[in-house]
């Protein structure tokens, strides 16, 4: 068993750094009710988010029930996994059972199909606590995001991982210098878990370990599209430029738009003239590239699209955050708004019964007008949420008001239907004293009869009148 699982924190005070939010979720679960909001742990992989979940059902006695990446997870599976957990008690004395969906931001593909609302299905109905996990928070649909409470999990500081690092040494006996568990902290890059395994795989076989002997175990750590920018505006040498550009993830016609989208940040205008005449250039073997399939003209054009914007930026910095390119930001926005288009005519289709083409060719500004003359009615009748209201008021604040009352109401009704359901128990109680009491048996008898008439009476109210109630 490699130390990383062996080793797992069994208790929330065994967890490596982030007290903030360990706190939050103890409290959480000591405070936990049925009216309480599920908790969504996020943060980069590896610096305990699962072990934070499975530590607080151990410190609760509580039982886990998980469903991570490795499983389907479309609707069924969740339903009948996660959703029947989340109603039903635990069979094992467990004081009660801890809903914990791992990975809740890879949900897609075939494979998870309608697992996002099957997600929103087992939080509304949930009777039982229940954790989400994650990596990326904005990864999670905002239907999910909304009924959570967020906890960020924080990179563990390398002079928080050390002190794990001895101790698992020590565990295992084997002598490792402070330099070699200090050289595995630093390049673990916050992520415990790689530490751990660093140092797994560094000792393995061995009674000791000194700085020299764990080099080749560490961890691969890629370049992010942010540094390669900041260095390119930055006084950074040509060869360790293109070494990062080697080092970045994403190719070079990826990487000409983000250089695109900084070029204007540049304060000099013969600097970003300089810079797009480069950026031209290079975009030419891009597409001698595609053309011809002949793809070492990557080469040319990463040299002459970095070190010619480097040498018109002058080194003299980017004083304005770097974006993705606004390219991009408006394809992201017509996607949403299609999807958007798209789910709010199949709903509206089904339910009149019209062909999509048909509703959007004759009908769609007919319907509209009707919406936006009553547009609570047909969002309580059709279940639209904000931005399908939104797709006919084209008034984004009106639609989530108009939401966001009827939410309320749904709620409102939840508790009047609890409050009338509540009685029948109180008129049982009221009817013990009338048993206790001397009375004579004609007098018992007499009740009994009167329900009898009381039967007769509503039958033929119930089936005649209301035969033609609606003529």
């Amino acid at each position: 068993m490699d130390w990383a699982e062996k080793y797992r924190p069994a208790h929330l005070a065994d967890l490596v750094g982030n007290k903030t939010p360990v706190m939050q979720i103890a409290e959480w679960a000591k405070t936990w009710t049925r009216k309480s909001r599920p908790l969504l742990l996020y943060g980069k992989p590896g610096i305990g988010k699962t072990s934070a979940a499975y530590a607080l059902a151990n410190d609760m006695n509580w039982e886990v029930v998980e469903l991570n990446a490795s499983d389907q997870r479309t609707a069924a599976v969740i339903e009948r996994i996660a959703g029947a957990g989340s109603v039903t008690a635990s069979l094992t004395g467990a004081t009660r059972k801890l809903i914990v969906l791992d990975e809740a931001d890879n949900l897609q593909g075939n494979a998870d199909r309608g697992g996002a609302k099957a997600i929103l299905e087992c939080i509304r109905q949930a009777q039982q606590p229940m954790i989400l996990i994650a990596n990326d928070l904005y990864g999670i649909s905002p239907e999910i995001r909304a009924r959570c409470e967020p906890v960020q999990f924080k990179a563990v500081p390398a002079r928080s991982i050390v002190p794990r690092l001895r101790y698992l040494c020590s565990a295992e006996k084997i002598s490792c210098s402070d330099a070699a568990l200090q050289s595995i902290a630093e390049s673990a890059g916050g992520d415990i878990r790689s530490a751990v395994n660093m140092l797994y795989a560094s000792a393995l076989g061995r009674d000791s370990l000194d700085d020299g002997q764990v080099h080749t175990s560490q961890k691969d750590e890629r370049v992010s599209i942010f540094s390669l920018i900041t260095a390119l505006f930055g006084k950074t040498r040509d060869d360790e430029l293109m070494r990062l550009s080697y080092d970045v993830d994403d190719t070079p016609d990826t990487i000409v738009q983000w250089v695109e989208g900084s070029v204007p940040h540049l304060a000099d205008p013969r600097s970003v003239e300089r810079a797009y005449r480069y950026l031209s250039r290079a975009d030419q073997y891009l597409g001698y590239t595609y053309r011809r399939q002949y793809h070492t003209l990557w080469r040319y054009a990463t040299a002459v699209m970095l070190l010619g914007v480097a040498d018109a930026a002058g080194g003299k910095g980017i004083h304005a955050r770097i974006m993705p390119p606004e390219r991009w930001q408006k394809m992201a926005a017509a996607k949403k708004q299609k999807t958007i288009r798209i789910a709010t005519l199949n709903k509206v289709s089904s339910t009149m019964h019209v062909p999509q083409d048909t509703l959007r060719e004759h009908y769609l500004d007919t319907l509209a007008l009707l919406v936006g003359q009553d547009p609570a009615g047909f969002a309580r009748e059709l279940s639209f949420d904000a931005d399908q209201l939104n797709f006919f008021l084209n008034d984004r604040a009106r639609a989530a008001e108009i939401i966001r009352a009827i939410v309320q109401e749904e709620k409102e009704r939840e508790k009047e239907a609890k409050k009338e359901a509540a009685p029948p128990k109180k008129e049982q109680k009221a009817e013990k004293p009338q048993k206790k009491g001397e009375l004579p048996l004609p007098e018992a008898e007499s009740p009994k009869a009167a329900p009898a008439k009381v039967k007769e009476e509503p039958a033929p109210a119930k089936t005649q009148s209301t035969l033609f109630d609606g003529f």
